[in-house]
C-alpha cells in the first residue's frame, strides 16, 4: 500500500487496533457480535486498516478475524502474528478471505528485549526477521512488519532490522513506542533518522503505534507524522494495555482542526466519531472519563460565565470544532409508545445503527416497555438498549424478575428470579443495603468466587426518571471482565450487569476448556 497526495496533503492512514490492542486492556474482552458490530463501524467510517485481533490466540480471536475479513467492504483487515511460523500461518488463514488481507508481524529488536524476552543475539533476530517477513509475504501481497520496542533500540540495529524488513518484503513498517517511553521530539528525530539511513525506505510506508503511560501518545503520534511516518496506528477512546494507546478521535479531530500546521488529511468521517466511542465503550463496558477530548461528556460543555458570555456572543471565542463534527447532537426528543416499527427503524438509521430482522424485533420490544415507564425516550436511551441487545444476545444467564424491600429499617431483601440455561430458578436475600442483598441473592443461585471490584453508577439521560447505567467489574483469578446494565430501576440495571459479567466469565472459562480438550 502506498500513501497518496491531494494537492500539498499527504494522506495519512488509519490503522485501528481497538479490536486487537484495544481488547488487550484487562476486562475489556469483547463477544463476537461486539466486534464485528465495532468493526463493521470503523469500516463505514472509513478506517484504512483494521487490525482485527491475534489470530494464534484462540479459536475465538481466529473465528472473529476470518468473519471480518469475509465482511469487510473498503478496510484492509489485519491479523498479528509473532514472528513464528505458525503464527503467520494462521493469520494468513484468517485473513484470506478479506478483500485486502494484511500479516502484521513484529519482533523485539531493544538490548533489554533481546536479553531478557527474547534471548536472542542481534544476528539471530536479523535472521528471523528475513525469514518470517519472507514467510508472511508469500502468503499476503500486503506484510507490516514493527520493530517493538523501537524507542529504547539504538539506531543502528534499528535501521539494520528495518533494511531487513523490506528486503524480504514488508510494505509498512511500524516503529512503536511500545512503553510509553518516548518523547515527540526524540521520536520524530528516529523516524527522520531511519527514513534517511536505510537505503530501500522509500519502498515501505512508516507506520507510528504509541502508548499514553507518560500521557505523550498523541502528542508522540503527531510528531512521528512530522518525521515523516504516514501510517497512524490507534484505538477508539485510546483504549489499549496499561495507559492506552493513541486515541483515534484524538488524533484524527487534531490534524482536522490543525491543517494550518499538519498538512495531513484522513480518510475518517468525522461525524461517526461520537458514535463510535459509545459503541466501543459499551462493547468494551469501558466508561469514557467525563473530560475526555472530542467524545467526553463535558468535551463541549462550559460552565464558566466569562466562557457562557463568549459563547453566546460567538461560538468560537471558546470552541475550536462544532459539536456537529464528531457527531454530537443535543439531546433530541424522540418517539413514545405509541411509535411504530416504521418510525423506530428510521430513527435507528438516523444514529447509524443496523440491526438484523431479530435484533430489531428485540430492541423494538424493549423500547416499547421503556415508553411505558418513561415520560421521554431519547436518543441514548435508543443507543443504551442497541448496545445492551449486542452484549447479551448469547447470555446463558437472563434476568426475569426483581424486587426488593429496602429502607432505613432493614433488612434489606431481595426476590430474585433468573433463567439459566433455559431453567427458572427463584431465591431471597438479604443484605447491607439493597445492592448487597441483590448481589447476595445472585451469588446464591449462580455460586462463584469472583471478587466485585467495582460498582458504578451514571445516569444515560437527564431527569428522575432516567435510565441508570450500572457498570460492574468482577475478578476471577487472573481473569477480570466488566459489564453493564441499564435500566429506569437502578436494582434492576446493577443486576444486570452483575449477571452480564457472570455470563463473560462464563464464556471466557468455556472458551480455555474448549481450548484445552
Amino acid at each position: 500500500m502506498t500513501t497518496t497526495t491531494s494537492g500539498a496533503r499527504d494522506r495519512v492512514l488509519i490503522f485501528d487496533t481497538t479490536l486487537r490492542d484495544g481488547e488487550q486492556c484487562p476486562g475489556a474482552t469483547m463477544t463476537l457480535d461486539e466486534k464485528l458490530a465495532v468493526a463493521e463501524l470503523l469500516d463505514t467510517m472509513g478506517v484504512d486498516i483494521i487490525e482485527a485481533g491475534f489470530p494464534i490466540a484462540s479459536n475465538g480471536d481466529f473465528e472473529a478475524v476470518a468473519e471480518i475479513a469475509r465482511r469487510s467492504k473498503r478496510a484492509v483487515i489485519a491479523g498479528l502474528a509473532r514472528a513464528i511460523p505458525a503464527d503467520i500461518a494462521r493469520a494468513g488463514e484468517a485473513v484470506r478471505h478479506a478483500r485486502a488481507g494484511r500479516i502484521h508481524t513484529f519482533v523485539s529488536t531493544s538490548p533489554i528485549h533481546l536479553a531478557h524476552q527474547m534471548r536472542k543475539s542481534e544476528d539471530e533476530v536479523v535472521e528471523i526477521i528475513l525469514k518470517t517477513v519472507a514467510q508472511a509475504r508469500d502468503l499476503v501481497d500486503d506484510v507490516e512488519w514493527s520493530a517493538m520496542d523501537a524507542t529504547r533500540t539504538g539506531i543502528d540495529y534499528l535501521c539494520r532490522c528495518v533494511e531487513a524488513a523490506i528486503k524480504a518484503g514488508a510494505t509498512t513498517i511500524n516503529l512503536p513506542d511500545t512503553v510509553g517511553y518516548a518523547t515527540p521530539s526524540e521520536y520524530r528525530a528516529m523516524f527522520a533518522a531511519v527514513r534517511e539511513r536505510v537505503p530501500n525506505a522509500d519502498k515501505a510506508v512508516f507506520s507510528v503505534h504509541c502508548h499514553n503511560d507518560l500521557g505523550l501518545a498523541v502528542a508522540n503520534t503527531l510528531a512521528g507524522l512530522e518525521g515523516g511516518a504516514r501510517q497512524i496506528e490507534c484505538t477508539i477512546n485510546g483504549i489499549g494495555e496499561r495507559a492506552g494507546n493513541a486515541a483515534l478521535e484524538e488524533v484524527v479531530m487534531a490534524i482536522r482542526t490543525r491543517g494550518d500546521v499538519m498538512p495531513f488529511e484522513t480518510g475518517i468521517e468525522s461525524t461517526l466519531l461520537t458514535r463510535a466511542s459509545k459503541l466501543v465503550s459499551h462493547a468494551t463496558n469501558f466508561p469514557v472519563q467525563f473530560n475526555k477530548a472530542i467524545v467526553g461528556r463535558n468535551a463541549f460543555a462550559h460552565e464558566s460565565g466569562i466562557h457562557q458570555d463568549g459563547m453566546l456572543k460567538n461560538a468560537e471565542t471558546y470552541e475550536i470544532m462544532t459539536p456537529a463534527s464528531v457527531g454530537l447532537a443535543k439531546t433530541s426528543l424522540v418517539m413514545g409508545k405509541h411509535s411504530g416499527r416504521a418510525a423506530f427503524r428510521s430513527k435507528l438509521g438516523e444514529l447509524g445503527l443496523h440491526l438484523t430482522d431479530n435484533q430489531f424485533q428485540d430492541v423494538f420490544e424493549r423500547f416499547k416497555a421503556l415508553a411505558d415507564r418513561k415520560k421521554h425516550v431519547y436518543d441514548e436511551d435508543i443507543e443504551a438498549l442497541v448496545d445492551e441487545n449486542l452484549a447479551t444476545a448469547h447470555d446463558r444467564i437472563r434476568l426475569v424478575s426483581l424486587s426488593v424491600i429496602a429502607g432505613t429499617h432493614g433488612p434489606q431483601r431481595a426476590t430474585l428470579k433468573i433463567m439459566v440455561d433455559g431453567r427458572t430458578v427463584t431465591e431471597e436475600a438479604d443484605g447491607n443495603g439493597p445492592v448487597d442483598a441483590v448481589f447476595n441473592a445472585i451469588h446464591a443461585l449462580v455460586p462463584h468466587e469472583a471478587v466485585l471490584e467495582l460498582y458504578q453508577v451514571h445516569a444515560v439521560t437527564e431527569g428522575t426518571d432516567a435510565q441508570a447505567e450500572v457498570s460492574v467489574r468482577l475478578k476471577d483469578g487472573e481473569r477480570s471482565v466488566t459489564a453493564r446494565g441499564a435500566d429506569p430501576d437502578t436494582l434492576v440495571a446493577s443486576a444486570k450487569a452483575y449477571l452480564s459479567a457472570l455470563n463473560k466469565l462464563s464464556a471466557a472459562a468455556r472458551r480455555l476448556h474448549a481450548q484445552a480438550i
